[in-house]
């Protein structure tokens, strides 16, 4: 310590020096030194690297062991399961992560309806990652730019609206590739999909672990549906009743008796197809007149049964509702019923 106050007294010295306009003394690089702490100097050395450069994040930060990721949605669906998921649409974080811990299978981030961009689905992303529950993104439109961006954040599976002929199909694919065998830009090294990088085995991957939805909603889809099921790289076939609806002329009405047939024969052409030969699966949104239990029993892979705006909108409603009404009831509410106060927080 000795040493730190005679440089402290000669920077003193130097500062007096300058007031004077006289040169400023050169300091030895000797008097810096502080021999009390150089043994603990030296006991750091062998955990200081002498070539940084040799050093790279995927020597610095071992992969995540794959045995310990869940079964993904594509596994899953091989193995004969059926899905359960919910859509949303408010790109809230705060109900994606409700929605992830009440054991939805899946969740659909719905870009095409939703108010919300890359931006705002990433943040959703990393909501439900908390519980690993797979996220699928829904794009605004079928487009090489649009896939890009929400691929690269790494969703499990992607879905492309209003897709009328193998045609479109193929391209939906293409985007979803890299080349030679599609179109898709390539930023492997850094995107979030990777690790960042970090995962050494995207690119063997990718592919298999990447669920590609292809919606049928018009009457031109459904005439074609089964030349779409059955292009290369389609996993499954998600059918649109309200845009089927419209298609047909009965927005009004989805449960007219002929957007129903027009739907039953769509998910019979599909549900004909062989999965093991590339087949497609199929996927629905439950509706007022059509249940999620009866989507399952009719044989669909992947059911939604809800929208998180609507869950809440109707939650709301029905909150103002039950008010109304109580004020027009005769009550023996008083501020001294616990049993009622105690209820009402135990919920």
């Amino acid at each position: 310590m000795a040493s730190l106050a005679n440089t402290t007294a000669g920077a003193v010295a130097g500062a007096r020096k300058i007031s004077n306009g006289k040169p400023i003394p050169i300091i030895s690089s000797k008097s810096l030194s502080f021999p009390s702490f150089r043994p603990f100097i030296s006991s750091l050395k062998p955990l200081i690297p002498t070539k940084f450069s040799s050093l790279s994040p995927l020597q610095c930060s071992p992969n995540p062991s794959p045995s310990t990721s869940p079964p993904s949605l594509k596994s899953r669906l091989r193995n004969g399961e059926t899905l359960y998921g919910i859509f949303l649409l408010s790109f809230s974080p705060t109900l994606a992560e409700i929605v992830a811990f009440s054991g939805y299978d899946f969740v659909v981030i719905d870009m095409e309806h939703g108010p919300g961009g890359i931006h705002e689905s990433l943040q959703m992303l990393r909501a439900v990652a908390t519980t690993n529950t797979p996220a699928i993104i829904r794009l605004p439109e079928s487009s090489a730019v649009w896939a890009k961006k929400a691929l690269d954040l790494g969703p499990q599976g992607i879905m492309f609206p209003m897709i009328d002929s193998p045609k479109d199909a193929r391209k939906a694919v293409s985007y979803c590739r890299f080349p030679p065998n599609g179109i898709r830009g390539s930023a492997h090294t850094v995107v979030r999909a990777s690790n960042y990088g970090i995962n050494e085995g995207y690119l063997s991957n990718y592919k298999e672990d990447l669920l590609i939805m292809c919606q049928v909603e018009t009457v031109d889809g459904v005439k074609n549906v089964e030349e779409i099921a059955a292009v290369e790289g389609v996993d499954c076939i998600q059918m649109g009743p309200l845009d089927l609806s419209a298609s047909l002329g009965y927005l009004w009405d989805p449960g007219h008796k002929k957007v129903r047939e027009m739907l039953r024969t769509a998910e019979r052409e599909v549900l004909k197809s062989d999965r093991k030969d590339g087949g497609a699966f199929l996927a629905g949104f439950a509706m007022p007149h059509d249940p999620p239990e009866a989507l399952g029993k009719r044989g669909y892979h992947m059911v939604s049964g809800a929208v998180d705006v609507g869950l809440f909108r109707n939650a709301a409603v029905e909150d103002v509702r039950k008010f109304k009404i109580s004020l027009n009831a005769d009550s023996d509410y008083s501020d001294d019923d616990k049993d009622s106060d105690e209820k009402y927080w135990s919920e």
